[in-house]
């Protein structure tokens, strides 16, 4: 089993952001409605994008992995089905479900793994694909779908559910008609799934707005070459490791408003923080204040992904911040990890009650989830003594070269 070794203190430098997971995932699935050969570029190396590369691999398609770049040739699709082997390593492997209903006219699958974090919305995915014309039924854990042909529809979600908008826009774009999804989600990485379903031929518009539209013309679909955009989660994460640590950090290749909500947080903590078309630059040299009340919320508002990372940093601020969890219901299971290191942290229900201490001790700690694994690499920056941080398959979901870049800002890490 690997560890992170991590010694607290200052960084400085400048890295660039990778391209984000939660773009590149539905990207990849989309890949299966057409039949060309389609080139995604900027791609991370991440766990959870091999196993989104053994999924097409498995269902028949050609996908090479070369550099930042995976080539999809899915011109051939022999399968319908994904093994729960496969389907347990990642929670947003259910967006394959949309891309396989709408190329093949049916669909086998079992429920999602990946971090546990609460109770899966996928009640969402499948009544929408339900009104859409697709019939379902579970069996021990595993889902069949069936549709000879999907049916455009007018979609109300109950919940801006980000899987469940990439799901239905996937599967959209081989319906018959028109297909309106009121209450959708806006997240950026929304925006840039209708950028590439866009190049690949498909009639879809209104992404980064509450309401999308998409126009079915499978016949019409093609390759396409692609640029995922900038990890947004992962700006915030290495943000927030400057903010803990004190320095100066620099980071390029991002958009500097997908992370607003972020950036006022660290802002109220004492960050000078200045941003460029393409960059962001954070100092902190003053002590830690803490922020405003955090009530996580979908996009624009603060993203969940980012709670951990953020309440990290709050541990050593001098004061007390609030903290409201409202996507997750089990999103708080760094506190006790964070708390062996000597943060006090209140915990009731959805709320956090963060109180500052003068310091956090190096201790031995895992990751329980992918984002909460952040959060413990943030805290070890700012404790005193040699932090160790195990389970780092988490950390490996969403993470590429984490142990190189923060070597690169004069962090003390190693991996063992």
């Amino acid at each position: 089993m690997s560890v992170l070794n991590i010694t607290g203190g200052p960084v400085s430098g400048t890295i660039r952001a990778h391209g984000a997971k939660n773009s590149v995932l539905p990207i990849l699935a989309a890949t299966l409605i057409n039949k060309d050969v389609s080139i995604i570029s900027n791609c991370p190396d991440l766990a959870d994008v091999r196993s989104s590369i053994r999924i097409l691999r498995h269902l028949g398609c050609k996908a090479e992995y070369s550099g930042c770049t995976v080539t999809v040739d899915s011109s051939d699709v022999t399968r319908a089905d994904i093994p729960e082997s496969l389907m347990r390593e990642m929670r947003s492997s259910v967006i394959f479900l949309g891309a396989i209903l709408a190329r093949t006219g049916h669909a086998n699958m079992s429920y999602p793994g990946g971090c546990e974090l609460g109770t899966r919305p996928i009640d969402l995915h499948l009544n929408a694909l339900k009104s859409m014309g697709a019939e379902f039924s579970e069996d021990g854990g595993n889902i069949e779908c069936k549709a000879s042909r999907l049916t455009g529809t007018e979609i109300i979600l109950s919940f801006p559910s980000v899987g469940a908008t990439e799901n239905i826009m996937i599967a959209a774009c081989a319906a018959n008609g028109l297909t309106t999804i009121k209450n959708a989600a806006r997240e950026p990485e929304i925006e840039d799934l209708q950028t590439f379903l866009r190049a690949m031929g498909a009639d879809v518009s209104g992404a980064g707005t509450s309401t999308v539209y998409i126009n079915g013309c499978m016949d019409k679909l093609h390759g396409a070459n692609h640029r995922i955009m900038p990890d947004r989660i992962e700006t915030a994460t290495y943000l927030c490791a400057a903010a803990m640590a004190g320095g100066r950090i620099r980071i390029g290749d991002v958009v500097p408003e997908h992370n607003s909500a972020v950036l006022s947080a660290l802002s109220e903590t004492g960050c000078e923080i200045t941003t460029e078309r393409d960059v962001i630059e954070l100092k902190r040299y003053k002590p830690l204040r803490p922020m405003r009340p955090i009530r996580t919320m979908p996009y624009p508002g603060f993203p969940t992904d980012a709670q951990s990372p953020i309440m990290a940093v709050c541990t050593r601020a001098s004061g007390t911040t609030v903290f409201t969890e409202n996507i997750f219901e089990s999103r708080f299971r760094h506190v006790a990890e964070l708390t062996r290191m000597g943060a006090d942290i209140r915990v009731e229900g959805r709320v956090a009650v963060v109180c500052g201490v003068d310091r956090l001790y190096g201790a031995r700690v895992k990751c329980e989830d992918l984002r909460g694994g952040a959060a413990l690499v943030v805290a070890a920056l700012g404790a005193e003594g040699v932090t160790t941080i195990s389970h780092l398959t988490h950390i490996d979901r969403g993470y590429e070269n984490l142990t190189e870049k923060l070597t690169s800002l004069g962090v003390n890490i190693n991996r063992m």
